[in-house]
């Protein structure tokens, strides 16, 4: 086994493979290469950035994407477009308006402001040209790709270790991860779903362990993460139909898929969504997913009907 792991995106990266005698020498680079490309084209907090220069392009102006930047946004606004905007990679103003962009912590904003913000934020607004890889700025829409690059880029990670003739690995940026193969003992990479715990160190969330063979996971979740303005806390997630923080109790959602980049978008819609509206919206796509939401009761586990057949 080898290890490998260091900063990335905001977080860390780790990568754990079975070395057979034959890696490159120059793996670990290859790997931060990768890494650092995506940052490169996708940061909204470097001003250098692709994503940046088109969020601060003109009105109206047609732009070329790079390959890796052009699939991410497209896979966005494909499932933005499914989820009737629960996600939504325009959401980016609202993101800074709350406090949690590059800008930091703000004052809880008013009713005035996130309206208009809202006006900056649609999907919708955003045109692409498919043959050309090209899109367009229709003028002050600002996209945050956050909530979806993580993923791709655990994805990218995979594609550089299987070029490289890795035979087994297991990648995780964040909390999201991608396994592939079986470690040097034949058992596979099992890895334990994010819990939800109290101020005590406690969970009354069982345990769920899942082995990764060929899947990605991501976890999407407001446990970790909120604001406080001395009137109450708030969520770090915001639904962009709304414009204000999701109010519905979900803790979070775990989506197991092929694809990282599309776990990644997809937790982040369901948990929007919540599990009233989202469990059947999964279900109708068979999707794997998992909620924990908080009730007055305690937390409440509930999952749709493929991921329920994964746990089996």
């Amino acid at each position: 086994m080898v290890s490998m792991g260091g900063p990335t995106m905001g977080t860390n990266w780790s990568v754990g493979l079975v070395d057979d005698g034959g890696l490159p020498a120059d793996l670990e680079a290859r790997v931060r290469a990768t890494l650092d490309g995506v940052i490169g084209e996708m940061s909204t907090w470097r001003d250098d950035s692709d994503l940046s220069r088109f969020n601060a392009a003109l009105a109206g102006s047609w732009h070329r994407l790079p390959d890796a930047l052009f699939v991410v946004l497209e896979q966005a606004l494909s499932v933005a477009r499914e989820s009737g905007g629960a996600y939504d990679p325009t959401v980016g103003p609202l993101v800074d308006l709350w406090g949690f962009g590059p800008q930091g912590p703000c004052p809880r904003p008013s009713a005035t402001d996130v309206e208009a913000a809202r006006g900056r934020v649609g999907w919708d607004r955003i045109e692409l040209d498919v043959a050309g890889r090209r899109a367009r700025q229709p003028g002050g829409v600002y996209v945050d790709l956050s909530g979806i690059a993580k993923g791709y880029a655990v994805d990218a990670v995979a594609r550089c270790l299987r070029r490289a003739g890795v035979a087994g690995y297991l990648v995780e940026i964040g909390g999201e991860l991608v396994g592939h193969g079986v470690k040097p003992d034949g058992t596979p990479w099992w890895v334990e779903l994010d819990r939800a715990w109290d101020a005590d160190g406690e969970s009354d969330v069982p345990p769920t362990l899942v082995a990764l063979e060929g899947l990605a996971i991501a976890t999407s979740g407001d446990y970790r993460r909120h604001m406080s303005d001395g009137q109450g806390m708030y969520s770090h997630t915001l639904d962009p139909r709304t414009g204000a923080p999701i109010g519905n109790g979900v803790v979070s959602v775990t989506v197991l898929h092929p694809e990282c980049m599309a776990a990644d978008a997809l937790a982040t819609a369901l948990t929007v969504m919540g599990p009233d509206d989202g469990l059947p919206w999964a279900a109708r796509r068979g999707l794997a997913a998992h909620f924990v939401q908080r009730t007055p009761e305690g937390y409440r586990e509930t999952m749709t009907p493929n991921f329920a057949a994964m746990m089996e």
